[in-house]
C-alpha cells in the first residue's frame, strides 16, 4: 500500500483498489491510503463478502465490485452437465462443478430457474438483480462472450426484487448452500487474505 500511495502522489495512479481482501487487510490498507474499490467474487452461491468484508467496505466508503455474479455462468441455468464445458475449461477442475457437488448445485439452480420464470426474467437476470439489490455501493461485473448475453445482463438493472422475492431467494440459496469450494483446495488459501 505504501508503494501504491507513492504512485498516487506521483500522479501515476489515480486510485487504489484491492482484490479478494479480508477485513484485516482492508483495515490495514486504509491506514496507509484510501482504497477506492474492492473486487471479490460475490453471487448467490459465493457469499463470503457477507462475513464482514461488505461492512468494512461500507465503513470506509469503498465501492464493492463483485466478479462472477453469475456463479461462473452456472446461475444462468444454461449449464446442465459437466459435458457442457470445453475440455480446457477451468470449471472442469473446480470443486463446485464436479460430481455430487455439481448435482447439488444444479438442484439449487433449478429452483432459481423456477423463480425467474415466475418473475418473467432469465435466471441470470434474477441472479444479477439479487446482487444489485444488496446495496447501491455494489457494481457487479458479469463476464460474457456474446453481445446477446451482455444485453440480457444490462436488462437486470430494471428488475426490482421485492421483499418477498428476496426472502424466497434467501430460502432457496442461503449462505453456504453451494456445494464445494469455489477453487481447488490449494488455491483457496490465496483468497480473502
Amino acid at each position: 500500500m505504501g508503494a501504491l500511495a507513492d504512485l498516487v502522489r506521483a500522479g501515476k495512479v489515480r486510485h487504489v483498489g484491492l482484490s479478494e481482501a479480508s477485513v484485516q487487510t482492508i483495515e490495514r490498507a486504509v491506514k496507509v491510503h484510501p482504497v477506492t474499490a474492492l473486487q471479490s467474487e460475490y453471487s448467490l452461491w459465493t457469499r463470503d463478502p457477507e462475513d464482514g468484508v461488505l461492512d468494512a467496505c461500507r465503513r470506509h466508503g469503498i465501492g464493492f465490485v463483485p466478479y462472477s455474479p453469475l456463479g461462473r455462468g452456472f446461475l444462468t441455468g444454461e449449464i446442465r452437465t459437466p459435458d457442457d464445458f470445453a475440455l480446457d475449461d477451468y470449471r472442469r477442475n473446480s470443486p463446485r462443478f464436479q460430481g455430487a457437488n455439481f448435482a447439488q448445485n444444479i438442484a439449487l439452480v433449478d429452483k432459481v430457474r423456477e423463480l425467474a420464470r415466475e418473475a418473467g426474467c432469465t435466471p441470470g437476470q434474477l441472479a444479477l438483480a439479487w446482487v444489485l439489490a444488496q446495496g447501491p455501493d455494489i457494481v457487479p461485473v458479469p463476464g460474457t462472450k456474446r453481445r446477446a448475453y451482455l444485453d440480457e445482463n444490462v436488462e437486470a438493472v430494471d428488475i426490482d426484487l421485492g421483499p418477498a422475492q428476496l426472502t424466497e431467494l434467501e430460502a432457496i440459496f442461503p449462505r453456504g448452500a453451494a456445494a464445494g469450494t469455489r477453487y481447488p483446495e490449494g488455491a483457496m488459501g490465496a483468497v480473502n487474505r
